[in-house]
């Protein structure tokens, strides 16, 4: 997927806290957080996208710790979707 079409799917997402599915080409989907750090303008250009898991979102949301969120290239990830709680 192109960073645009990503960046339009999880804009309102970010703001809102909401999990999100994503389904990649070549493995299991992860479902987690997309962070927006003080470093998601450059990762974004670059089609890189922070996320947290599901397993961390709750520690993720008292500590704000960056080592909970891994980075994954966006030109793997095949959709998108809404997490069903």
């Amino acid at each position: 997927m192109t960073s645009e079409m990503i960046e339009n799917f999880v804009a309102n997402k970010i703001r809102k806290g909401a999990k999100v599915n994503i389904h990649f080409k070549d493995r299991n989907t992860v479902t987690g957080l997309f962070i927006h750090g003080v470093d998601y303008d450059e990762l974004k250009s670059k089609n890189f996208w922070r996320v947290v898991s599901k397993q961390n979102s709750e520690q993720w949301k008292e500590t704000k710790d960056m080592n909970l969120a891994r980075v994954f290239n966006g030109a793997s990830f095949t959709r998108l979707s809404e997490d069903e709680v």
